[in-house]
């Protein structure tokens, strides 16, 4: 089973090249140190409607900076889509490897107990990269990476947006069913959806 700290000293533990059927050549791989001012190029990028749909503290070189500096640091996972050969960052996935209190009781008042085999998942992708397809070519990769952190279920970070329709298609397309429904602080109702994963061979 791997650990943050083993990624984080090799990254290449992680990293693939993925082949795109109407974009460039992607590579998946675990955000590094020297990304910040290129993750903060993706961040700013982003338009005010992804911004909705995938919030951060921040969309400029001061959160950049500081998801680079929580590399192997706390319990996130993070990894990029670089695009080759530009080395333009279009995505990144988000792990979160601890669940908070109000997750498990969400969960718990829905029948289900999350815990150690557990984690929380969520992607951005760049706004051209949206609508592409790209989501379900990357999944298999999401769902790899899970398994060798020892991971059986994923969880939705935040949920997701109930007037989102594309994400729930994308999310139902690939394995996961809806657990129940919050409203957020916002006042926004999101979906909680979860995957069972298949273990890996042998």
């Amino acid at each position: 089973m791997l650990t943050l700290t083993e990624v984080a000293d090799d990254p290449l533990l992680l990293t693939r090249r993925l082949a795109l059927n109407d974009a460039p050549e992607v590579v998946f791989r675990p955000l590094v140190r020297t990304d910040a001012d290129r993750l903060a190029e993706f961040l700013a990028g982003l338009s005010h409607e992804s911004r909705r749909l995938s919030t951060f503290d921040g969309y400029g070189l001061a959160t950049a900076q500081e998801l680079c500096d929580a590399i192997a640091r706390y319990d996130k996972l993070r990894l990029v889509l670089e695009e080759v050969p530009s080395g333009r960052i279009v995505g990144l996935l988000e792990f979160s490897l601890d669940l908070p209190p109000g997750d498990l009781a969400r969960y718990r008042e829905a029948g289900i107990r999350l815990g150690p085999a557990d984690c929380r998942f969520g992607p951005t992708l760049a706004d051209d990269y949206q609508g592409r397809g790209v989501g379900t070519r990357v999944f298999p990769l999401v769902a790899d990476v899970a398994r060798r952190f020892g991971r059986r279920r994923i969880i939705l970070w935040g949920g997701v947006l109930a007037d989102n329709p594309r994400a729930i298609r994308f999310y139902r397309k690939n394995g996961f069913h809806s657990v129940g429904s919050f409203t957020g602080a916002d006042g926004l109702r999101s979906l909680d959806m979860m995957l069972n994963l298949d273990p890996l061979p042998g």
